[in-house]
This record gives C-alpha cells, structure tokens and sequence, in this order.
C-alpha cells in the first residue's frame, strides 16, 4: 500500500480588467495510483503583489499581462478606492 499526496497548480486563469491572476491548486491522495481523494484550494495575485515565491509558470504569465499600463491602472484604482473609505 502506498499512498501519495500531491499538490499540484491545474488552472491559472486571468480575470478583470487588471488581470488578476486566479490559481487553483489541486490536492490529490492516492494509494497505488488510484485517486481516493481530490480537493481544491484557489487564491489570487494581483498586479501589486510580489511574485517572488511564485512557481516560474505564473511569472511567466504575470510578464506577459502585467504591463506597464495595467499595473499603473490598477495602482490608480486602488488609490481612488482607498481615498473614497476615507
């Protein structure tokens, strides 16, 4: 009897007009390669985060999305909304 537990990233989509990255993890528990169990975590990154401790597949893609001009967006859209609680 063996039984694994992997994680693994299985969907990365971009959303919004900012391009917020939305992750979504998959935790599958095996036991001689037949999947018992499968569960899902999912998270986002915004264009302000750090990405430093992101695996190289969501750099990539944040390289790609996050130009100049959306994070410069998204930058003022953060502020005016800061400025409204306010």
């Amino acid at each position: 009897m063996s039984l694994k537990k992997l994680i693994k990233i299985d969907k990365i989509e971009i959303v919004g007009d900012y391009k917020i990255l939305q992750i979504r993890e998959a935790t599958v528990i095996s036991e001689n390669d037949i999947e018992l169990s499968k569960s899902f975590h999912r998270y986002t990154i915004s264009p302000d985060q750090d990405i430093s401790n992101q695996p190289d597949d969501i750099k990539g893609i944040a390289d790609v999305v996050w130009t100049d001009d959306i994070k410069k967006n998204y930058s003022d859209y953060i502020n005016s909304v800061n400025k409204v609680k306010k």
